[in-house]
């Protein structure tokens, strides 16, 4: 499985690294992913899913089954 968000589909992102003297290197920005458990009502079960640190602020407000609906996901599968 990649280093990407289920919901969010957030990625590494590429970078330079800047010294002081101004000389850049590449370097790769991560994505802060955990692995969470979240309950899903519909479902009446507990789905383990790989996500962001923003994903799971984001769910407090819209909710799993909202999100996995945008992301285009099946939760059954998970």
């Amino acid at each position: 499985m990649s280093r990407q968000c289920q919901l969010t589909g957030k990625k590494a992102n590429n970078a330079f690294a800047v010294s002081h003297s101004h000389r850049r290197t590449k370097k790769l920005q991560e994505v802060n992913l955990q692995w969470k458990r979240v309950w899903w009502p519909q479902g009446n079960r507990w789905v383990r899913l790989r996500l962001s640190t923003k994903a799971i602020k984001t769910l407090g407000t819209k909710g799993l089954h909202a999100m996995a609906k945008e992301a285009g996901i099946d939760l059954n599968r998970y």
